[in-house]
């Protein structure tokens, strides 16, 4: 099985995958609350973004937009899209103690990059043989992530 299609997120949405639109935004320079509700000010700053980079200004957060929002994050980094990473692993996080995945903090240690490349190793053992195990949140591994895949 290939990776899950980039989400497509509107105004309207609530939950999964929203809190890691809003953190991206925020990387990127656009002021929105992380509250996991696409409202009005998320839809603004989409449009903004999506104008900025000469995309199809929709308002929607679609394949285009994501590839164009996500930013590469290893250890060592820190801010919004590191956050956007530990929001997304601690989602994952099934064994209802949050110690186990990586802290929502914006600060990519060892403890990230541990649960990074667990992640990795998952998608690349029963999806998709392609998937690095580096620890390095790029592309691929944020498709991975913000689709939705294997999500409890």
């Amino acid at each position: 099985m290939a990776l899950q299609p980039w989400p497509q997120l509107r105004q309207g949405h609530k939950a999964h995958p929203v809190p890691s639109l809003q953190y991206h935004l925020r990387a990127r320079g656009h002021t929105v609350v992380v509250d996991g509700d696409f409202g009005p000010k998320t839809d603004t700053a989409v449009r903004a973004f999506q104008k900025q980079k000469n995309l199809i200004v929709d308002g929607i957060a679609g394949p285009r937009t994501w590839q164009a929002l996500v930013t590469t994050v290893r250890r060592g980094d820190e801010g919004d899209a590191v956050r956007s990473a530990q929001e997304e692993l601690q989602a994952r996080n099934l064994s209802g103690d949050p110690s186990k995945a990586p802290a929502v903090d914006g600060d990519f240690g060892p403890q990230t990059e541990k649960a990074v490349r667990n992640w990795q190793q998952a998608i690349h053992d029963v999806d998709e043989s392609a998937m690095l195990v580096d620890g390095i949140v790029g592309g691929q591994t944020w498709q991975s992530l913000i689709s939705g895949m294997h999500l409890g």
